[in-house]
């Protein structure tokens, strides 16, 4: 239902917070209040004057998905924003492409922590980014395009990828996994990405359509992980993740549990590196 108030106040706000060098239009001195006129937010997304100017009346007939989508556009809205934006306008909130670009604040971060294991991925699962030590300690060689640097795809259909972990343990990061991918197709049913993986990982794997009949819903933030390392043996293991909300890239990374000699065997994997070990398949 659409917030007549909240819309015309938002709208207003956006208007007078946005200078005409911001649209693409000349400076001039002869304005007497700031931001742009109503006028030119109007022509600019393509609607009458009239219809711009009841809407920050709080009055009128009520936008379409289109004309909301189009003040987003002019209004020089955040994704955040834009969502708020269709909220108030009462129509349905588009769903975001799939984030696969890691944004330079991200990416800065994540160089930083050398001295933790740590893996980029998007909603869909795909991996993005891994670190040297990451790579170490799952024994992991260089990425591959595609379904094989899809975490989802590779715990469910590769059961290599499940060596390092306790078999006691995998039940429950099945589980994990399956409620986390849940919730992103949740939020994104009608994107045929996240559409295609389910159905693929359906036909491929009895676990995954048993899992996902349970219509289990949690976005994972955090977790304990146990890693069985073949060259140093058992790591236990603190997981945390670090999720932006504007575009769904998570950043998980795995800290040493306290009281036991995670720390340790971490060192010593960042010493020895990557050079013995190759991705078992």
């Amino acid at each position: 239902m659409i917030d007549r108030p909240g819309l015309a106040e938002f709208l207003r706000r956006r208007r007078e917070g946005l200078s005409p060098s911001d649209v693409g239009l000349p400076e001039t001195s002869r304005r007497r209040t700031p931001g742009l006129r109503r006028e030119e937010v109007a022509v600019l997304a393509g609607v009458s004057s009239d219809f711009y100017a009841r809407l920050e009346q709080a009055r009128g007939s009520d936008p379409s998905e289109s004309v909301v989508a189009a003040l987003a556009r002019v209004l020089r809205c955040t994704p955040d924003e834009k969502d708020h934006l269709f909220r108030l306008a009462g129509v349905p909130i588009p769903s975001r492409q799939v984030g696969r670009h890691i944004d330079p604040g991200l990416r800065q971060l994540a160089a930083h922590l050398d001295g933790l294991p740590t893996c980029v991925y998007n909603e869909l699962g795909e991996v993005l980014y891994t670190n040297a030590l990451d790579d170490a300690l799952h024994c992991r060689g260089e990425l591959r395009p595609g379904r094989d640097s899809n975490l989802y795809w590779r715990w469910f259909t590769r059961p290599a990828s499940r060596d390092r972990v306790p078999e006691a343990d995998r039940a429950r990061l099945s589980a994990a996994h399956v409620s986390d991918l849940r919730a992103t197709y949740s939020r994104r049913a009608e994107d045929d990405q996240i559409t295609e993986l389910v159905n693929d990982l359906a036909v491929h794997s009895a676990e995954f359509r048993m899992l996902w009949d349970r219509h289990d819903v949690a976005v994972r933030r955090a977790d304990l992980k146990d890693v069985q390392h073949p060259t140093v043996g058992l790591i236990r293991l603190r997981c945390q993740l670090l999720v932006t909300p504007e575009t769904g890239i998570r950043m998980r990374t795995l800290l040493p549990l306290e009281g036991t000699d995670a720390a340790e065997k971490l060192e010593l994997l960042r010493v020895i590196g990557t050079q013995q070990f190759s991705e078992a398949e």
